[in-house]
C-alpha cells in the first residue's frame, strides 16, 4: 500500500515537471533567433608567432598577405541574432520601398490614383488601432502613442513611437515614417537592426493595409465593370507594338487569366505590383479557335512574358519573347482579334 502511494506521487511529480517543461519551452523564442550547434569556434585559441630553429634562412617576408589584427565589438555565440533584416514591402502597384536606419519610406506615383493618400494613411492607423498623439492634416503629418508589438520570435515584446508622413516629391509621392523611441520593458533600444527592424515593420503594416483597401477598391470596380473590353493594336514610346484594352487596369488584370488560358497561354507566374505575367504558350487546335471565333495567330510556342501597363480608363499588354523581343507588327495584329475575343467569351 506504501509501495503504491509513493509510486503514485513519484508519477505526478514526473508529470508535471514535464508539464513546467513544456511549457517553458513553448514561451522561450530564443531558438528562433540564436544559432544552432557547436560553438567550439570561440574557444579557438590566439594565433602564435611563427617560431624557427637556430640557424634557418627563411624567405623575404611579404606583407601582401597578412592578416591584420581586428577588434571584434559584435555580438557572437548565442548573443548573435540570426534573424534576416526585415524588408521593406513594394505591394503596391508600381510602388517602391527603401529603408535606412531608423526611416523606412514607401514610393509611389504622384496621380489623381494617389491623390487621397493622407487620408487612407491616416484610416490605415486607426483601423489598426494605433493611438494617435498628433495630427497636422495641413503637413500631412502624425505622431503614434506608443505601439505595443506583438511578435512570436521575441520573448519580451518591444513597444515604438513613429512619426508617420505623406510628402509630394516631384513626380512621386512619398510615405515616410520615421522611428522615434523604441523601448524594451521601459528600457532604451539602440541596436541598429531592431531599430531598422520595428521601422520597416511600420511601414510593411501600412503598404500591407493600403494594398488592401486599392483592391477593395479595384474588386469593387470590376464588379460594377463587367462589359465587353475592346481590343486595338498600338505602339509604346520607342514604337515597339502592343495592345491597348479599353479598360481600366485593375478589370484586365483581374480577367487577364481566364482570357489566357482561353488561347492555350498557361499562366506561370505573375506579379501585380510590377504588372507581369509569366506564360508558356502551347498552340490549341482548330477547334479552340472556333469555339471563341477568332483565327490563329500562329504564335510560336514558348515561353513569353506579357507586360501589362496601365493608362488610367485603358490598359496595355506587350508580349517579350525568351530571347527579350517584342513581337513583330503582324503578330500582335494578329492577337487584336484572339483577345477581343478571349475576353468578351
Amino acid at each position: 500500500m506504501t509501495y503504491s502511494l509513493q509510486k503514485s506521487m513519484v508519477a505526478k511529480v514526473v508529470g508535471i515537471s514535464l508539464v513546467m517543461l513544456l511549457a517553458a519551452c513553448s514561451s522561450d523564442q530564443r531558438y528562433k533567433r540564436q544559432v544552432s550547434g557547436d560553438e567550439s569556434y570561440l574557444e579557438v585559441p590566439a594565433q602564435k608567432a611563427l617560431n624557427t630553429p637556430a640557424g634557418m634562412i627563411l624567405p623575404v617576408q611579404n606583407g601582401d598577405y597578412d592578416i591584420p589584427p581586428v577588434t571584434l565589438n559584435g555580438a557572437v555565440g548565442k548573443a548573435l541574432d540570426i534573424r534576416p533584416p526585415l524588408q521593406p514591402l513594394a505591394l503596391l502597384n508600381g510602388s517602391r520601398t527603401q529603408i535606412s536606419g531608423s526611416t523606412a519610406t514607401l514610393l509611389l506615383e504622384n496621380s489623381a490614383q494617389n491623390s487621397q493618400l493622407w487620408p487612407q494613411v491616416v484610416r490605415v492607423v486607426q483601423d489598426k488601432g494605433f493611438t494617435i498623439a498628433s495630427r497636422q492634416d495641413a503637413s500631412q503629418t502624425l505622431t503614434t502613442d506608443w505601439i505595443m508589438w506583438q511578435r512570436q520570435d521575441e520573448d519580451v515584446q518591444y513597444q515604438g513611437r513613429y512619426q508617420i508622413s505623406v510628402q509630394p516629391q516631384g513626380y512621386q509621392v512619398a510615405v515616410v515614417v520615421k522611428l522615434l523611441e523604441l523601448q524594451q520593458q521601459t528600457n532604451p533600444v539602440t541596436e541598429p537592426s531592431q531599430l531598422q527592424r520595428y521601422t520597416g515593420l511600420m511601414l510593411n503594416t501600412i503598404s500591407e493595409e493600403l494594398d488592401s483597401q486599392a483592391t477593395a477598391r479595384e474588386n469593387a470596380l470590376a464588379n460594377r465593370t463587367s462589359g465587353s473590353l475592346d481590343v486595338q493594336s498600338g505602339a509604346d514610346d520607342t514604337g515597339l507594338p502592343l495592345l491597348v484594352v479599353r479598360g481600366p487596369y485593375s478589370v484586365v488584370w483581374e480577367r487577364l487569366p481566364t482570357a489566357l488560358d482561353k488561347i492555350g497561354m498557361k499562366v506561370n507566374d505573375r506579379s501585380r505590383p510590377q504588372g507581369s505575367v509569366s506564360v508558356t504558350y502551347r498552340a490549341p487546335g482548330s477547334g479552340t479557335w472556333n469555339d471563341i471565333g477568332a483565327r490563329d495567330p500562329e504564335l510560336p510556342n514558348g515561353d513569353y512574358k506579357l507586360q501589362v501597363g496601365d493608362l488610367d480608363n485603358r490598359s496595355s499588354l506587350q508580349f517579350i519573347d525568351s530571347k527579350g523581343h517584342t513581337l513583330s507588327q503582324s503578330q500582335n495584329d494578329a492577337l487584336v482579334a484572339v483577345f477581343q475575343a478571349a475576353f468578351n467569351k
